[in-house]
């Protein structure tokens, strides 16, 4: 549909003016909300809609100051830096191709409202660029709000949920809360709320007038006095769409730019990366901060590219303080005690949250404005710094407040640093990298510096930047306190703006909101403690395992030897690839991506049943990987102190929202080889506890029931019936209890090769049947199961009409390739909108148990850790006198983390070991 979009001009130079730092180019002239507005309006033009206007006030006085006197006379006459910023502004917007509109007599409200109403009329979709609430009026089918700094769109039920009233109930809100900037006074004490509540129980403005009588209390004495001026208020805050124009939105389409112009201009001002996309042009001078603070960053990045979401307060690197005394640091605890929200991070000599130490402290409060307070820098000349103990004990209340709400990027880390360091971090409740991936899990990877480059257009100082590269590399507590200032402030400050950018984003969703709130945030306090709790290793079981492989391995190695006639390195997919199809002439049945022949697993499983050597090359990366991987390693990753073992989940790993674990990867311990139990018999209890295992049984089938509703599947599980067995029974034809094991197996395929996508060629290489025979096995399943076919129909059209799939409780995974030309991207992509929605909902269930299951937990610490979780499982450590009790709190909660058409099972198991306790 064609598009108009309608700037709202002054609104965006005032709030990019106060938003910002302020700028200035080499010149010294004034950029900050220029810099801000042409971000903006670059972002716009990304979108390249048909039509645009930029709306402006014109100078002078409007009908509105002839109805009411005083209108606006409480407004402060515009600063001289901004005042200075508007001629350029309006120079750039003209280059930039763009309409530029200001009619005298009327506000900038009244011409957006006007061209709005008419273009609508005509059938032309409209956006109105602002964030100003009272264009929230406008709102009707075909006009839409986007605010483009947050990133927010309002429609008609977006008004409806932020406001409490559809759209053409705001005049008559506003009308009662009035305006503070406009100078309009409404009924005293009447916020929103109030309005809202009043215009729902009356149904307009008018009736609210006849009722007033009836409104009780002191607010209703409030109403009383207002009552004269009501209609008058209505009046100013009615936005006008009837002002004659010499232009119609057909008038107003986009020009070709100016380029010539622009890049003059951007030069001058200082913007490089807005020159750089224009092509040709090289960097000029960047500009410069007035004002600078006492310690701020060593660089400043230009005008970023247009991005997704771009916020001009994030231009420019902030004011940042080195706090090395008491009276800064007692400063600083004043702001962050008043702040609504504390942006903290921390500095550390190690990666390793475990073993870290902490070098220093950042905050921010407000975006651009940070402080670093260094504890632990020790080069030649570091000036004296604030004791740790003085620090900590000072921040210990604030940060262990829970009443006092916290900000960090990826702050699990920090909560075992600060853990280590004897705080107890409460109230933490928003992490700007679990608002990406809820947002999107698969736009961006979730780490801070991607993040800024992707929703702020800003260019972060790296790690590499202030401590060096390779062997040159020195600790961060070798930096000197300048850069280090600026870096570990700017991580406070940007892990602040981002959050603001990607809330508004997750909370336009409530969906979204929801999985962020419920499920994600809750988590991070969960997966702290678990890794924290750590798991007790037998290092000498191990070892013993790894002796065990290495002779295995030596035998394998001497009988491949054998089979070839002579020695060859195993390892080696040249020599591998010239034996196995140069010399024994096996085929090439899987390729490189260069189009050589491969030697990677897939190869070699296919050509496994023409020679033994493929079989036997197969074997012995197995019992390496599980030597390298976990035998040989584990014993050397158990923790000094503690004596366990601790990995690390990570929230933002896998798009679906499965957990993913590292150092050590607890997900690929094998469970049906002998050898993967073995491993597991090396996770042990200590004396006198026991390990206790709780697994959902066949979770994503039962999930694939209550998605489809087949009332066959739904029926076998509610039965209680062999899932496997039942299946065989109806594709087959087969009483139950005849059905027998091959046709259970072929049963078991198909039931869990749907769920992946697998076709008749995938199933017939897994069964050892023609594809014929497979093909006609799946048209049986889908006779009996026609809910099944008709779900996954389902999730393949919403995929491509959407672009996502989502789960049970709303997350979503976005499919980038399911409209692609390419068919096996296309396919993929498919399958994948097919899986996730049942692979994100066990994910899903699985943390909600976790979250159950740790408040449980909290008064039994001393009897029971919860200390792993693995796939569909939940490991803990407990007294052997208690684990009965623990099995049947934890069957219970994780039963009731989902509300499916089909119940939910878990079994549960206790050992001695991990292994014995399934």
């Amino acid at each position: 549909m064609t598009r108009l979009v309608l700037i709202d001009g002054s609104s965006y130079l005032y709030r990019a003016f106060h938003a910002l730092p302020p700028l200035s180019n080499a010149a010294g002239e004034p950029t900050g909300a220029l810099f801000g507005v042409v971000n903006m309006l670059r972002a716009t033009l990304k979108e390249k809609p048909e039509y645009v206007a930029f709306v402006v006030d014109a100078p002078g006085r409007t009908f509105r100051d002839d109805l009411y006197p005083d209108y606006k006379a409480n407004r402060a006459a515009m600063p001289d830096d901004l005042r200075a910023q508007v001629d350029p502004m309006l120079t750039i917007v003209e280059a930039l191709g763009m309409p530029i509109l200001r009619i005298f007599g009327v506000e900038a409200d009244d011409v957006i409202g006007t061209l709005a109403l008419d273009a609508a009329s005509r059938g032309i979709d409209v956006t109105i660029s602002t964030g100003d609430k009272d264009f929230a009026q406008l709102v009707r089918p075909g006009v839409t709000l986007v605010n483009t700094m947050s990133g927010s769109v309002l429609d008609a039920d977006r008004v409806l949920e932020k406001f409490g009233v559809r759209p053409e109930r705001i005049v008559d809100l506003l009308a009662l809360m009035g305006d503070s900037i406009d100078n309009i006074p409404g009924v005293e004490k009447c916020g929103p709320k109030t309005a809202a509540k009043w215009l729902g129980e009356y149904g307009s403005l008018d009736a609210v007038i006849e009722n007033a009588a009836k409104v009780g209390g002191k607010i209703g004495d409030n109403l009383r006095a207002a009552l004269d001026r009501l209609p008058l208020n209505r009046q100013l805050v009615t936005i006008k769409t009837d002002v004659e124009l010499d232009s119609t939105p057909e008038q107003l389409r986009l020009r070709d730019p100016d380029v010539d112009s622009l890049r003059t201009l951007y030069a001058r001002y200082g913007f490089n990366q807005a020159l750089r996309d224009l092509g040709g042009g090289g960097d000029v001078p960047a500009p410069k901060e007035k004002e600078p603070g006492r310690a701020r960053g060593t660089g400043y990045v230009a005008a970023p590219a247009p991005t997704e979401t771009l916020d001009p307060a994030l231009a420019a690197r902030g004011e940042y303080e080195t706090v090395l005394d008491t009276a800064q640091l007692d400063a600083w605890i004043a702001r962050l005690q008043a702040a609504e929200l504390i942006a903290f991070d921390c500095e550390t000599d190690a990666l390793d949250p475990m073993r870290a130490n902490l070098v220093g402290l950042s905050f921010a409060v407000e975006p651009g404005r940070a402080a670093y307070v260094p504890l632990a820098h020790d080069y030649a000349g570091a000036p004296a710094q604030l004791s740790p103990d003085t620090v900590l004990a000072a921040l210990k209340p604030l940060l262990e407040d829970p009443s006092r709400p916290k900000l960090g990027q990826h702050g699990k880390y920090d909560m075992h640093v600060l853990r280590r360091h004897g705080i107890a971090l409460a109230g933490y409740a928003e992490d700007s990298m679990l608002e990406s991936f809820v947002l999107n899990s698969t736009a961006t990877r979730h780490d801070m510096d991607s993040l800024a480059a992707r929703y702020l257009g800003y260019s972060t100082l790296r790690y590499e930047d202030v401590c060096g590269k390779g062997a040159k590399q020195i600790p961060f507590a070798q930096v000197d306190l300048e850069r280090a200032t600026a870096y570990a402030a700017e991580d406070a400050d940007i892990t602040l703006r981002l959050h603001r950018v990607l809330h508004a984003k997750v909370t336009a969703e409530p969906s979204l909101e929801r999985v962020y709130r419920g499920i994600e945030m809750p988590l991070v306090e969960v997966l702290a403690t678990i890794e924290a709790n750590g798991v007790l290793i037998d290092a000498a079981e191990l070892r013993r395992q790894s002796s065990d492989l290495s002779a295995r391995m030596l035998a394998l190695q001497q009988r491949a030897f054998a089979l070839a006639g002579r020695n060859f390195n195993l390892d080696s997919p040249k020599q591998l690839g010239a034996l196995l199809f140069d010399e024994l002439k096996l085929p090439v049945l899987v390729k490189t991506p260069s189009g050589g022949p491969s030697t990677n697993e897939e190869a070699l499983e296919a050509i496994a049943d023409q020679h033994e050597l493929p079989r036997l090359i197969l074997d012995h990366r197995s019992l390496a990987k599980l030597r390298g991987t976990y035998t040989d390693k584990l014993p050397d990753m158990i923790h000094p102190l503690t004596g366990r073992v601790h990995t690390s989940y990570h929230q933002a790993g896998a798009a679906t929202g499965r957990l993913s674990s590292s150092d050590p990867n607890l997900q690929n311990i094998p469970i049906r080889t002998e050898d993967g139990r073995r491993i597991r018999q090396a996770f042990v209890a200590p004396a006198g506890r026991r390990i206790v295992a709780c697994d959902y049984s066949q979770i994503e089938l039962r999930i694939m029931a209550h998605l489809s509703e087949d009332p066959s599947l739904i029926g076998a599980f509610e039965s209680g019936q062999d899932i496997h067995r039942a299946t065989a029974a109806e594709v087959f034809a087969t009483p139950l209890d005849q059905v027998d094991t091959n046709q259970r197996r072929a049963a078991k395929a198909i039931n869990f090769g749907l769920m992946y996508g697998m076709g008749a060629f995938g199933l017939a290489r897994q069964l050892g049947i023609g594809r014929g025979e497979a093909q006609d096995y799946i048209a049986l399943y889908f006779s009996r199961y026609p809910g099944v076919h008709a779900f996954m129909e389902r999730a393949r059209q919403q995929a491509r009409e959407q672009g996502y799939v989502e789960t049970v409780f709303g997350r979503r995974l976005y499919l980038n390739e399911i409209n692609s030309r390419n068919q096996g991207q296309r396919a993929g992509a498919e399958r994948a909108a097919i899986n996730a929605p049942m692979q994100g909902t066990a994910a899903d269930i699985i943390k909600r148990a976790m979250r159950s299951l740790h408040d449980w937990l909290v008064p039994h610490a001393s009897r029971a850790l919860m200390i792993m979780q693995v796939h569909d499982e939940l490991v803990f450590e407990v007294d052997a006198d208690f684990a009965d009790t623990l099995v049947d709190a934890a069957k219970s909660r994780m039963t009731a983390a989902a509300d499916l058409r089909v119940p939910l099972v878990v079994d549960a198991g206790i050992g001695n070991n991990w292994d014995e306790a399934h």
